[in-house]
């Protein structure tokens, strides 16, 4: 768009104000020289007291703009034209005498204040209005004068801008020009909103492509876990309507119709929506499954469908919160979770906390850096300490805390920033280098919804463990072993709870574990206290990746804390 084309009339002398460099041109002296008019402008096609028809360059865009010169009926013509909207053609046939030139009913404006019929005020004088000089000063004096003017030229020029603003903010909300309009202007009270921040786009296309759902799905820990619960769990899906939040492939939609759930919803706002509906079809589960392709947010379900008796997600990210998808879920249950015992899978999952040596993990990133063929190239390694770190270890130097506990039928949005402070004992047996904390999630689903009793063990996948083997016999009913009688009276069972974790003692899933190097690594021996708050909350650059900041002290036996140290970690 061009930038606050402007023509001023003014008592005596009408002038060309061309918004991208403010230059302000007296007529006379166009009408005396032309060539004080851009260079981008091609000669006149009609005499200068008549009708002048130019193209201004702004940014990388050609666009056509009249400007109107005429000795009388500017208003006029510019009434006309915004009324009747005329062809280049005809405005270029225009010969100045036309009747409607003179017509009173075109000098009222089509859009009120318009900015392009703005008249100076009767106090304007053609001093201020008009400054011409030489294309060089003649001496020191006469310099310093024209940088003045420069000076007061490009004040008005600014202030023109902020009204510009102000006017399209107003009038037009064009957030497309608000956009465009960035640079810097001078304070003022007026304030034109910043267009809105989009941090889903890149979120939701990134889910359109086929490598990182073959990597979910090739998951066996993960997929093979959602696959045991639904399939095992005919109390809770037979004749049920399940919502299946981001739905992916719509896997676990599959998974739901086949262990006898009357509808299934699957909503995914990204292009992988697309082939889930190929997929439900070529299963022949069309008359169960639904694909609703649309944010949770927005979409409203079929057959004036309000509740829902099941929500099944795979929302999890890295250290269990990175891409925020569980305000989604959490906006999903509040909309669509039937209030009378809705259930959510999962319905449970526990942030844990450690310290961790992480000493290839510590090479690899780091140290590989200090000598590179003879070279010291540590400052490539420099940011590493700022940005949390996805990788897989295979032990940890203390036992696990519990960071955040996070029941999904209670939990508000607000809850996911948290702060929270742990004490991690070291296990080691010798005097060992503490290169990282690390952080990994556990899951658990259970049949009733309620939250897991406080003394639930959370299921560790070891290699060969049966859910990795499992066959699924034609029909997708997994073999389901028969429960020997104990010939004594039965005992109430606790409820049925399927889970699996991401920490370095299973078998290692698509999540890893997140790490949190250390910038001076944390020397311990067997009983070392570190005791300090972890806190994590959305990034204020971007709500789908997280901040965290580690405060801790350490404390060693019969001594005195040491003084705190703080890292900030960015998890993206």
């Amino acid at each position: 768009m061009v930038k606050s084309h402007r023509i001023h009339q003014i008592q005596k002398t009408r002038v060309i104000s061309l918004g991208r460099t403010g230059s302000r041109i007296p007529e006379q002296s166009v009408l005396a020289n032309p060539s004080l008019m851009t260079p981008h402008l091609p000669p006149s096609p009609k005499p200068w007291n008549t009708t002048r028809i130019l193209t201004a360059s702004t940014s990388n865009k050609h666009v056509p703009v009249y400007l109107w010169i005429l000795i009388g009926g500017y208003d006029s013509l510019t009434g006309y034209e915004k009324r009747h909207k005329p062809s280049p053609e005809h405005a270029n046939a225009l010969k100045g005498d036309e009747a409607f030139l003179s017509a009173d009913e075109y000098l009222k404006p089509t859009l009120e204040d318009d900015p392009l019929l703005e008249v100076p005020s009767e106090d304007s004088s053609d001093e201020e209005e008009i400054e011409v000089w030489p294309q060089s000063p003649l001496d020191l004096a006469a310099a310093k004068r024209q940088i003045k003017r420069l000076k007061q030229q490009l004040q008005r020029t600014k202030q023109d801008m902020i009204e510009y603003r102000a006017f399209v903010s107003e009038r037009l909300n064009f957030t497309s020009v608000a956009e465009s309009l960035k640079e810097p202007v001078p304070s003022s009270s007026i304030h034109v909103a910043a267009p809105l921040r989009d941090d889903d786009s890149h979120y939701f296309q990134s889910y359109g492509e086929n490598d990182i759902h073959a990597v979910m799905i090739q998951d066996k820990v993960r997929t093979a876990t959602y696959a045991q619960f639904i399939m095992t769990t005919p109390e809770l899906f037979r004749d049920a309507v399940v919502l299946d939040v981001g739905c992916g492939t719509g896997i676990l939609s599959l998974f739901a119709a086949r262990a006898g759930a009357k509808r299934v919803f699957a909503v995914d706002a990204s292009d992988i929506a697309e082939k889930a509906m190929q997929i439900v079809k070529a299963n022949d589960l069309e008359n169960v499954i639904t694909v609703i392709r649309g944010k949770i947010e927005e979409v409203t379900l079929p057959d004036d469908v309000t509740h829902v008796d099941v929500i099944v997600s795979e929302w999890m990210g890295y250290g269990l919160l990175y891409e925020s998808m569980l305000d989604s879920v959490l906006h999903a249950r509040d909309r669509f979770l039937n209030p009378d015992g809705g259930v959510l899978a999962p319905s449970q999952c526990k942030m844990m906390f450690g310290l961790c040596e992480a000493a290839e993990i510590f090479k690899e990133r780091v140290g590989f850096w200090s000598d590179v063929y003879g070279f010291d190239l540590a400052a490539m390694a420099a940011d590493v300490y700022n940005e949390a770190i996805v990788d897989v270890v295979d032990s940890m130097a203390s036992e696990p805390v519990v960071v955040k506990d996070l029941y999904l039928k209670t939990i508000a949005p607000k809850q996911l920033d948290f702060s929270s402070s742990f004490t991690l004992v070291s296990t080691t047996e010798r005097k060992t280098n503490i290169h990282a904390f690390v952080l990994y999630f556990d899951t658990f689903f259970t049949a009733s919804g309620e939250p897991i009793p406080e003394d639930s063990q959370v299921h560790f996948v070891k290699e060969g463990d049966p859910i990795l083997a499992e066959v699924w016999q034609v029909g997708g009913k997994p073999h389901i072993s028969r429960r020997m009688s104990s010939g004594g009276p039965l005992k109430k069972p606790k409820p049925k709870t399927t889970s699996f974790s991401t920490g370095p003692l299973s078998v290692p899933t698509h999540w890893k574990q997140t790490l949190f190097l250390l910038r001076d690594p944390i020397i311990v021996h067997e009983g070392t206290i570190v005791q300090g708050t972890f806190i994590c909350k959305k990034s204020d650059d971007n709500s789908r990746e997280l901040d965290v900041e580690i405060h801790y002290t350490v404390k060693y036996e019969g001594e005195e804390p040491s003084e705190a140290i703080v890292q900030v970690f960015k998890v993206r």
